[in-house]
Parts: C-alpha cells; sequence; structure tokens
C-alpha cells in the first residue's frame, strides 16, 4: 500500500526536505523503519514496514504495509508497538510483498535510526526467506543514531555540562564522579518539574524501559512471559524446553565462568522452577 506524501508534508518542513534532496547525489534515499516480533535480526519477524523515498528530483513517495509474520506475536513485542495477532491475521506476509518492498528500495540508499544494527540485518534475513536478494553493494547507510551518539556523548561528563554548566575536569576520579552524580541529579529534579518527587517513584522511573531481560545480564530475555536463552546454540529457545530436552547445556553453563544470576537461573531450571513474568509485562 503507497499512500500520499500529504502528510509527511505536512510533518517535515519545507526547508528539512530540501536538506534532505541535497543529499541525493545521484540515487534516492529510503528512510525505513521496522516494527517485528522481537529484537533477534536472525529469528524474528517483520510485523510492519514503514519507509519514505526522497529523490534528488523531487520526487517523494512512501510505503507502509502491516504484516503478517507467519508466527506469534510476543506480549513483550506487542506491548512496545501496540500490533497484536488479531491486528495481523488475515495480512499478507512479508514474502507476499517482498517484490514490491524491493522495488521501492530499488537503486537507493538507505537511512534511518539504528538500521545499521537492526533494520538492514533484519531485512535481509526477510528477503532471504523470500528468496529474493536485496543487495547493499553500492548502498550506502545513514544511521542518525550513530550521528546523535557521537555528537550528544552520553556520558557523565556530558551530563554534568548539560545541567551544571561547567565542566566535570576530574572525571574518573571515584569521589568526584559521585559528587557530579549528586549534582546531574539534583539539576534533573530542577530542569523536569513531572519527575517524581518521592524516592521509590523515581526509582522505578529511573528503571531501564526495556525491561524485556530476565537477568542483569541479558542471558535470558522474556517472550510471552517465558525466559528463552539470549545467547549460544540456545538462542531463541525457551528455557524450559531446553531443561526438559537438553538439561546437559544447563550443567554446562554451571561449570563455565557464566554471571551467578545466570548460573542461579539454570539451577533452578534443573530443579524445575522458571522465572516468571507477570501478565501484565
Amino acid at each position: 500500500m503507497i499512500r500520499t506524501v500529504e502528510t509527511i508534508l505536512q510533518i517535515l518542513p519545507a526547508a528539512a526536505i530540501e536538506r534532505l534532496r541535497a543529499l541525493c547525489d545521484g540515487a534516492p534515499i529510503v528512510f525505513f523503519d521496522l516494527e517485528a516480533t522481537g529484537t533477534d535480526r536472525q529469528r524474528d519477524r517483520i510485523v510492519e514496514i514503514g519507509a519514505l523515498r526522497i529523490s534528488g528530483d523531487g520526487a517523494i513517495e512512501t510505503y507502509e504495509r502491516r504484516l503478517d509474520p507467519g508466527v506469534k506475536i510476543p506480549r513483550e513485542a506487542a506491548a512496545i508497538h501496540g500490533i497484536t495477532d488479531d491486528h495481523v491475521r488475515g495480512l499478507p506476509t512479508f514474502a507476499d510483498v517482498a517484490a514490491e518492498v524491493l522495488a521501492f528500495f530499488e537503486g537507493a540508499d538507505l537511512a534511518g535510526y539504528n538500521v545499521r544494527a537492526f533494520d538492514v540485518p533484519l531485512l535481509l534475513r526477510e528477503f532471504d526467506r523470500a528468496k529474493l536478494s536485496f543487495p547493499l553493494k553500492g548502498r550506502r547507510i545513514v544511521d542518525a543514531q550513530t550521528i546523535f551518539f557521537k555528537k550528544e556523548p552520553r556520558d557523565l561528563g556530558a551530563a554534568v555540562r548539560f545541567f551544571s554548566g561547567r565542566d566535570h575536569t576530574r572525571a574518573h576520579n571515584a569521589l568526584a564522579d559521585v559528587v557530579a552524580a549528586a549534582e546531574v541529579l539534583a539539576g534533573q529534579m530542577e530542569r523536569y518539574a513531572d519527575l517524581p518527587k518521592a524516592l521509590v517513584a523515581l526509582a522505578e522511573f529511573s528503571t531501564p524501559a526495556e525491561g524485556r531481560f530476565v537477568d542483569p545480564d541479558k542471558r535470558f530475555f522474556w517472550r510471552d512471559g517465558e525466559a528463552v536463552f539470549n545467547f549460544g546454540d540456545m538462542r531463541g529457545t525457551p528455557l524450559a524446553e531446553v531443561a526438559q530436552s537438553n538439561p546437559g547445556y544447563l550443567e554446562w553453563m554451571l561449570r563455565r565462568d557464566f554471571p551467578e544470576e545466570a548460573k542461579q537461573i539454570a539451577r533452578d531450571a534443573l530443579r524445575g522452577v522458571f522465572p516468571s513474568r507477570d501478565a501484565k509485562a
């Protein structure tokens, strides 16, 4: 489904469009984003694709499709993008629309946010499943996330400059870093009036939003409230399934240099005890 560009023109200022057009030095640029069943670039599937094609001659096109991934959409993924199994039931699969997606991207360079690490590999894997080639040779990739992180460092020194207007001259001195962190938090409390004032609420607010992992070292992640391996040969396999069919793998974990939290999960699994997540997670 290729939509009109009226909405895009209402959102993007004319000056922004001109700057993007100026980048098209011989090839159009396709900005794109994928929503998926998870973050595993090899195993997960696309549930929605959106793309914006800008050409040097001024042409602007958009493309948007919601897709049936052919697998269950875990509730953890649905909580992020809002797309559930009911929303995709009866819709085309990626293989059904692969040819039209290929045509939309034809001859274009690529751009987006975090596209190099996630969206491009996932798209390539879907084309591979569809038995179509998506050539990367000759395509340049611009990742706005990489530019953002390079231009706006997220270290303590940058936070001190932002919230207190001074340079953190004694970085990596333990006590100086402690004082700087306290100064940053105080500055955040002053700058963001909507931050919780009670410590318990502030602690909850500052918990990373990506609470999709079971353990601090991200060896396991949640899928439909069930712990799933996030590494090695068992990556993408439910912990309960491995405990039943291949307990030796868990015993191997206990002999190796894994973090204690991951080892405890393995020990419990060998006893038939598994992590669980509230249905609202």
